[in-house]
């Protein structure tokens, strides 16, 4: 049966999901214009509704000081009457339920002259006639009607209601002017304002034009100084509508009398509430649409972004450790799939040429470092054979033959037939020979012991390691001193390792030395060198092995080497 290909997802898919997403954007911006103009709308809604209210409510006043004019003007035809006039303007207040007390009062002197209080009595002495205002006297001249502020009324026994008072100038039927005041209840208008609701806490007042109140739902509150009014200084305004503090106030014209009603509604109930219900269903809506949106890109991150992510961070891992890395290509769309691809063949290729490239070096290194241990050190050779023939002339053939014999083994386990490890044992015995040449020259000039642990003789390391330590022991330590110096070489076993110590007590190196020297490649003077003996160490074994100096001046130097424990059987 042929295999079934699998179908591969194209950009043109890629590129659907995409301007689904750009299609949500602009879903969001088309709703958030729609929210600025449905706030605009509402916001204008709520004005309009203040104002209505308020032309209501002015309506209602127009209505209620009609009706005042028409019972005024009743009083004042009843009161230029000889015959009937106390019993007319009894019934009057008795039969109006809006008339509460009609009085007269002297122009000059303000006292009470007469009144007509129907079913109520009157008090004999009143403290203080709230009915009564000089002013009363001035806004009376030339006819005119006037209209007091809305007053408790004080004339009666146990009877206070809320009233204003008209007032008019009148003559007596003996024609004497006086001023007629009418109490005429104003509870049905306080009542309306109290029911006006513009909203749920939007409320009306009525002030004058010289920004005094009127009427206040809250009236009392304010007089007691536990409620201030904002909208109190509009007294220069003539109508409109204004929005402060995210309050919305709507004034009427100045009335007959001089009143202006004022509406006032809150923003946050009026335009807010509104806004926030049909943003929660707008956001509803939003929601439904950004969550296709996520979907979709879930589905375009796992196509084409998801990968390339895994791409990009493929590379920066192959960046910083091309050796170790390991990649499979990510499946997604087909041009990513094809890329992916070409990069695990370009990674593939890269490590095998590195790797090439890494055992060439390591094969030139080894060469390198045998060519350098083949080297014969010609001033070493030179002063040792010159100590020889010096030990000849002086008939000291003994210590000569010893010499000889120790230059020998030095050049012999040197070669070792070409093999770069050696036993320990063997390393050991070479740099006794050393040492014992380097006494002979040195004319005893310092002592040397050897602390080996037998357990780590028969383990392998880098043949010629000991000597350039002991070289560097002698050249940098003991070979400036006055005293007689000492070298000591231990040997032993930690662990899954073997640690090699040289130690003297020479003149001892700065850390800068110390650096200098495990550094430095080697001169005419200086052999093989720290350095090599390192180099090699780590090619071998590894990077976590080698070697480390400790020194303090005038106390002495010692140099560390870890190796690992390497036996025959595990030599290649």
């Amino acid at each position: 049966m042929k295999k079934r290909r699998r179908r591969k997802i194209s950009s043109s898919a890629v590129m659907i999901c995409l301007v689904m997403g750009m299609v949500s954007l602009s879903l969001l911006a088309g709703l958030t214009v729609f929210l600025a103009v449905y706030r605009k709308s509402i916001t204008e809604n709520a004005r309009i509704s203040g104002e209505q209210a308020v032309k209501q409510v002015s309506g209602i006043i127009d209505n209620y000081m009609a009706e005042l004019e028409d019972g005024i003007r009743l009083v004042e035809g009843v009161f230029s009457q000889e015959e009937g006039r106390d019993e007319e303007l009894s019934h009057l207040v008795s039969a109006r339920t809006d008339v509460v007390a009609v009085m007269s009062y002297d122009l000059e002197t303000g006292e009470l002259v007469e009144s007509w209080t129907g079913r109520q009595k009157q008090k004999e002495t009143v403290l203080e006639n709230l009915s009564w205002d000089a002013e009363m006297v001035r806004q009376t001249e030339g006819g005119r009607m006037y209209v007091s502020k809305p007053h408790v009324e004080s004339l009666l026994i146990n009877y206070y209601p809320w009233v204003v008072s008209v007032c008019r100038r009148m003559k007596t039927p003996d024609g004497t002017e006086r001023l007629v005041v009418m109490d005429a209840r104003f509870s049905a208008i306080a009542g309306y304002v109290d029911n006006v609701g513009i909203g749920r806490h939007g409320y009306c007042f009525i002030m004058d034009r010289d920004g005094n109140l009127i009427y206040h739902p809250q009236q009392q509150l304010i007089y007691a100084g536990l409620k201030q009014e904002q909208w109190m200084s509009l007294e220069s305004y003539e109508g409109g509508t204004l929005t402060k503090n995210g309050a919305i106030c709507t004034v009427s014209a100045a009335q007959k009398n001089g009143w202006k009603v004022v509406g006032v509604s809150f923003v946050s109930e009026m335009v807010n509430d509104k806004l926030r219900e049909v943003t929660t269903l707008l956001a509803a809506l939003l929601l439904a649409v950004l969550t296709a949106a996520f979907v979709s890109s879930l589905v375009l991150s796992r196509m084409i972004f998801h990968p390339i992510r895994g791409l990009v961070s493929a590379m920066q891992q192959f960046e910083s450790n091309a050796e170790d890395f390991s990649y499979q290509p990510v499946r997604g769309a087909s041009e990513i799939e094809t890329l992916s691809v070409s990069f695990a063949h370009m990674v593939s290729r890269i490590q095998k040429l590195m790797e090439r490239v890494r055992n060439e070096e390591i094969t030139l290194r080894k060469t390198e470092l045998r060519a350098l241990q083949a080297q014969i050190n010609p001033h070493f050779l030179y002063n040792t054979l010159d100590s020889i023939a010096w030990m000849c002339e002086e008939e000291r053939s003994r210590e000569a033959v010893e010499m000889v014999n120790a230059l020998a083994r030095l050049f012999r386990i040197s070669i070792s037939k070409g093999h770069e490890l050696i036993p320990i044992e063997k390393e050991v015995e070479h740099a006794r020979s050393y040492l014992k040449i380097q006494n002979y020259r040195y004319k005893n000039q310092f002592t040397y012991s050897f602390e080996v642990d037998e357990e780590c003789l028969p383990y392998y390391c880098n043949k010629i390691t000991l000597q350039p330590l002991i070289e560097n022991a002698i050249y940098h330590g003991i070979n400036r001193m006055i005293d007689e110096g000492e070298i000591i070489v231990r040997i032993y076993a930690k662990g899954e390792q073997v640690i090699f110590e040289v130690e003297d007590n020479g003149v001892g190196m700065t850390q800068e030395q110390c650096s200098q020297i495990l550094h430095s490649e080697p001169g005419d003077k200086a052999g093989i060198g720290i350095k090599n003996v390192n180099d090699r160490i780590r090619i071998y074994f590894g990077e976590q092995y080698g070697l480390s100096i400790e020194s303090e001046l005038d106390e002495g130097t010692k140099i560390i080497i870890n190796m690992p424990k390497i036996r025959e059987d595990t030599l290649e």
